[in-house]
């Protein structure tokens, strides 16, 4: 990729489709295939979306890789981890709110919880997730339609991306099933609640990527979010 922002007009519709598809065949593999397959599925994933940008015109900097942001997106993803963590702590030592961090799928003690946040997360998730939606799929439509287009249609499609995961909220954290109960209206809500959340969620890593140019700063969040939640889950869980 060529670092300067790209100035070739870009079939948005088409190159928007096949980034959708190869992301949805990324999902499909990383929940139906073997154990830990995302960790296989994703980086291989995001090395063909960075292709699939690639002919379609955009530049390192159009998916947040140009060079010159290196250093203000490390900065920006550092004020960000160093915010989630202080939040965390604060948040895990007050009795209204330890309950959101007993979650039965991180309680797998300190060794699982370790290569959840560090190899897992990172590979698994993060990586893809960044560069499909902050990266190639914001940089196809930023191009085409401008960044508020952009910012909606990847945070749109971040929070539909989060209904499988979220199927069974209601049942494993406690503070869910307290809030919206157990059952299939529960369900259902706490579908709604997370598709909602994580769309605001990626609407707020967009605006990272925005201001500061890189991919590094939405990265360093959402690795923080994720990462940092598990290993405080697996303390509070103990």
């Amino acid at each position: 990729m060529t670092a300067q922002p790209s100035t070739r007009r870009v079939a948005i519709a088409p190159a928007v489709a096949a980034a959708v598809a190869l992301m949805i065949a990324v999902a499909v593999f990383g929940r139906y295939g073997p154990a830990h397959m995302t960790l296989f599925a994703g980086p291989v994933g995001a090395v063909l979306l960075l292709l699939l940008a690639r002919a379609a015109g955009l530049s390192a900097d159009d998916v947040g890789l140009g060079r010159d942001s290196w250093r203000r997106g490390a900065a920006y993803a550092g004020v960000c981890v160093a915010a989630v963590a202080a939040v965390y702590v604060v948040a895990a030592l007050l009795p209204g709110t330890r309950d959101a961090f007993r979650d039965q799928r991180y309680d797998n003690g300190p060794g699982a919880a370790l290569l959840t946040a560090f190899v897992i997360i990172p590979l698994g998730t993060v990586l893809f997730e960044e560069v499909a939606f902050r990266g190639v799929l914001w940089g196809l439509v930023r191009v085409g339609k401008g960044p508020t287009w952009a910012t909606l249609v990847s945070s749109g499609l971040f929070g539909l991306w989060h209904v499988m995961p979220s199927l069974r909220l209601n049942k494993v954290n406690p503070a869910v099933t307290g809030l919206v109960g157990g059952g299939r209206t529960g369900q259902v809500l706490a579908v709604l609640g997370a598709v909602l959340f994580t769309a605001a969620g990626g609407a707020v890593l967009c605006e990272l990527r925005r201001r500061s140019g890189s991919l590094l700063a939405p990265v360093g969040l959402h690795w923080a979010i994720n990462g940092l939640g598990v290993l405080v889950t697996a303390v509070v869980s103990r």
